[in-house]
């Protein structure tokens, strides 16, 4: 596939995934032997079963979310892309109540392709910074004073 293929099946598969919560057309997008490099919040698995996890949980826990692509870059096999990921806190998150908040973290993606297919992922996500977002843990200079 060309770098303009790849990028274009990134679009379809964060627009259908995670937008849009279709987690039934996984099967498009991931390899059977998909490789998840991400460390994923505690009690969710590697692999496929992990994407499907982890979009299920913050679609049951921001019903609003959206994935918005700020920058999409590849060459060769490999997909960069860095994103705003955002959605109003209405279900339990990680332990957390809702908070009715508004959240926004950056997310930078870096996803390989064979075959039409996504095969291996490595990611990074401002976990701290939602959390800090829906009041769970304290933001520097909000301690003890």
């Amino acid at each position: 596939m060309s770098t303009e293929e790849n990028k274009a099946l990134t679009r379809r598969m964060v627009e259908e995934i995670f937008n849009r919560g279709n987690i039934s057309r996984i099967d498009e997008f991931l390899a059977p032997d998909f490789v998840e490099r991400e460390e994923l919040p505690p009690g969710i698995p590697s692999g496929r079963e992990g994407v499907m996890q982890l979009t299920t949980m913050l679609r049951s826990a921001f019903p609003d979310f959206e994935a918005t692509i700020e920058d999409l870059v590849a060459e060769g096999d490999r997909v960069v892309l860095r994103q705003i990921w955002s959605g109003t806190h209405q279900g339990e998150f990680m332990g957390v109540p809702p908070t009715g908040k508004r959240v926004s973290i950056g997310v930078i993606d870096i996803l390989r392709v064979d075959g039409g297919r996504f095969v291996e992922h490595w990611g990074l996500m401002d976990s701290m910074g939602m959390m800090q977002q829906l009041g769970a843990i304290p933001t520097p200079g909000q301690g003890e004073g």
